[in-house]
């Protein structure tokens, strides 16, 4: 069984800027990035993006999802294109996996800055020690 891989980008107004969701589904994984494109794109724009920044977008780790059975009535494939174009926003999946990313991140940010925070003390109480060594050295 071969594996494929489906990318879809949905692009919507969230006040106040143009956003796109990328989503990435690998088998039963997927994957997501938002890119925020600030004023409305052209489809060329769109266009140009996804060719020069698409390998460089920051996806999410995947999450396992269920991949829903396609219908063939070539009618309910237009309605639901439709909807879909009707509908702003995005899935609860890609929702879950952005929230997922945004959390890591989040870890991330608060490690370093303890890092930081902790180097900063450690220099100050060495240069504390070696004022207080300066004060006794003529003594």
């Amino acid at each position: 069984m071969e594996q494929s891989t489906e990318t879809k980008l949905t692009v919507y107004f969230d006040e106040p800027f143009w956003v796109g969701v990328f989503e990435e589904l690998d088998g039963k994984k997927l994957s997501v990035c938002r890119v925020v494109f600030g004023a409305e794109p052209t489809d060329a724009q769109i266009y140009a993006f996804v060719l020069r920044y698409f390998n460089h977008l920051p996806f999410s780790p995947p999450i396992k999802t269920e991949i829903k059975q396609k219908a063939d009535n070539p009618k309910r494939r237009q309605r639901n294109a439709h909807k879909q174009l009707e509908k702003s926003g995005v899935g609860t999946k890609s929702q879950q996996a952005l929230q997922k990313q945004y959390e890591e991140n989040k870890l991330e940010r608060k490690q370093k800055s303890r890092e930081q925070r902790e180097a900063e003390k450690q220099r100050m109480f060495e240069l504390k020690q070696q004022k207080r060594k300066e004060k006794h050295r003529g003594h």
